[in-house]
């Protein structure tokens, strides 16, 4: 019988407006529970920072020349890393974590220049928790001629395996970009996974940039917007739409330029149209249509985005919490599982998945 471990998740994404952390037990094969989730939001002074220095690193050498700042950042985000760890485990004093999965913040993703630089320090973080620390999930990968992202379609296959879906099924993730993965047999060399386009992020950008608010909730104003399908075919006919997979992106590589001169509304409707189409698009290149659907993160909640998708595909969309899964943490389950897979020396990357020579390790140890 496979050792379970308690492992713990933490994850802080391209929306860059808190931490996610989540408990699992698991063998790091096909045993699965998830524990509890919570959400620590970033305060907005430090979130707008944080923010404004991603977007200033647009090359490693602009990375490097801010080097002693981010450090700086980087030692608060441990410590809110942490802060998160604390008010989790707080909650739970019945269980001795045995691993943290520790995803750190990207600056910069440039898989064609085999770059992928996240923050976060994992020494430190081990310190404050006196636990055994697994980070670093992408450098392996990079080195072996992957993009190292996508990371989540292992944690994806065991999802459905779990809920005993019909295959072939697509999991999708509208974060601030959206991936996708595809499989089409429980085969984990098999699984298909790669960056749709964009999720959230031109979204969010454009309406924290023509009001006070941080999102489109429910997408709401984009359904009193009109689609302008002149500007959205524009935006398709970008050659990342056409490119085979695995493929990856950067919110460094999408920008509002094609949508400037809209209106707060029919920007909103033509970007989330934006978002479901490149979803569709994607989902119709496979050769074997997927029988389920499953749909998660925080666009999922966007009804706007679900309705068109579930429209252009005329079939049912399912959200992921319908299987008991909440689908706000998807992604730090799957670095507390990717922590365990690491720690027994699984692989967590695969040539379907992220252009990998073959399934390759990933992730590196701070113990004691």
């Amino acid at each position: 019988m496979n050792k379970n471990f308690y492992s713990l998740g933490l994850m802080s994404g391209t929306s860059i407006d808190g931490i996610d952390a989540s408990i699992i037990k698991s063998d790091g094969k096909q045993s699965l529970k998830v524990i509890d989730n919570f959400y620590l939001e970033y305060e907005e002074s430090f979130r707008k920072k944080l923010k404004k220095s991603i977007d200033s690193c647009i090359t490693k050498s602009r990375f490097q020349n801010q080097l002693k700042n981010i450090k700086k950042i980087e030692k608060k985000i441990t410590y809110l890393h942490e802060k998160a760890c604390k008010l989790i485990l707080n909650r739970n004093k019945n269980i001795n974590i045995d691993l943290i999965g520790f995803h750190g913040q990207t600056y910069l993703h440039k898989p064609q220049k085999k770059i992928s630089i996240q923050i976060g320090n994992a020494e430190l973080l081990f310190k404050l928790t006196g636990i055994n620390i697994i980070s670093h999930f992408r450098d392996n990968d990079i080195l072996n001629g992957g993009e190292g992202a996508p990371l989540t379609p292992i944690y994806h296959k065991l999802i459905l395996s779990k809920i005993g879906s019909n295959l072939p099924a697509v999991i999708i993730n509208i974060g601030g970009i959206s991936n996708i993965t595809y499989l089409e047999n429980l085969n984990e060399n098999k699984i298909i996974s790669f960056d749709t386009g964009p999720g959230n992020y031109l979204i969010d950008k454009w309406v924290s940039m023509k009001t006070k608010m941080k999102f489109d909730k429910m997408g709401s104003i984009a359904k009193s917007g009109k689609l302008n399908e002149k500007i959205l075919k524009k935006i398709i006919n970008n050659p990342y739409y056409k490119k085979k997979f695995p493929k990856s992106l950067d919110v460094k590589d999408l920008n509002l330029d094609q949508v400037k001169n809209l209106n707060l509304q029919d920007g909103c409707a033509t970007l989330s149209t934006l978002t479901s189409r490149s979803i569709v698009k994607a989902i119709k290149r496979f050769k074997k249509k997927p029988k389920v659907i499953i749909i998660s993160g925080g666009g999922r909640k966007n009804e706007f985005i679900i309705k068109s998708i579930k429209k252009l595909l005329n079939q049912p969309v399912y959200l992921i919490d319908k299987f008991n899964f909440n689908g706000d943490y998807i992604e730090s389950q799957a670095f507390a599982y990717l922590a365990i897979r690491s720690y027994l020396n699984l692989p967590i990357t695969f040539p379907n998945t992220t252009g990998v020579n073959k399934s390759c390790l990933g992730g590196k140890l701070t113990k004691i």
